[in-house]
């Protein structure tokens, strides 16, 4: 199986993430559970797809807090024999996660800006003024240098990511498959693209969760990607 491909389980609870995992079977082994599922019994799929299917887990918290708090939430998630977990790519963010997750096999993953933000959308956060691409690039090289086995970014920003002599793991969310919605993406390529421009991983979720055929959604992506 391809584990290039992580399918965002991002449906209402645990059952509905069982269901579709179901109907993926061997065609997708990376999942995605985020901060969405995780009153709908998110970390009890998480643990059954890991340990009862076999499946790789990208655990999507975006964790910011003290050093202190994400440290302790860290240790206290890294229990769980997960692959991926995401916080924020502040430095001292990275460094406290990078102490909670220990001797675990647990990869934290710095965020650098979310794919569903534009310029004018940094302005409204008072995020300091410049080009937004060139943010994003110096925040994945701080988060490198915190520690952070690999960060979050669009991929259009993978391939200066990629030229980093430090960079590590690539993940890259706003990815949709030629000819389908955006929804609230906005910095946004193909899967093809996002792998030649560098990423380890794409994120895809509405276009294979919300198809007739998840199955089929999710083979479309896989051979749109290797092409």
């Amino acid at each position: 199986m391809d584990d290039r491909l992580i399918v965002a389980l991002d449906v209402p609870h645990a059952l509905a993430g069982l269901d579709l995992a179901e109907k993926l079977g061997d065609a997708v082994s990376f999942y995605k559970i985020g901060l969405g599922m995780l009153t709908g019994g998110g970390l009890a799929l998480a643990n059954e797809l890991k340990q009862d299917h076999g499946k790789r887990i990208f655990l999507d918290m975006k964790l910011f807090d003290i050093g202190a708090t994400v440290e302790a939430a860290v240790r206290g998630l890294a229990q769980f024999d997960l692959d991926f977990l995401t916080v924020h790519g502040d430095p001292h963010v990275v460094r406290a996660a990078k102490e909670g997750a220990g001797g675990s096999n647990l990869k934290i993953l710095g965020v650098t800006i979310l794919t569903s933000l534009e310029r004018a959308d940094l302005d409204a956060g008072m995020i300091r003024p410049g080009d937004l691409h060139e943010i994003t690039v110096e925040r994945a090289a701080r988060a490198f240098e915190a520690g952070a086995d690999g960060i979050i970014c669009s991929p259009r920003e993978a391939a200066a990511i990629r030229a980093l002599s430090n960079a590590r793991l690539i993940v890259t969310p706003g990815v949709r498959p030629a000819g389908a919605a955006l929804g609230d993406q906005k910095r946004v390529e193909t899967p093809a693209s996002a792998i030649a421009a560098g990423a380890d991983h794409i994120v895809v979720g509405r276009p294979v969760w919300q198809a007739d055929d998840p199955r089929a959604a999710a083979q479309a992506i896989l051979a749109e990607m290797r092409g």
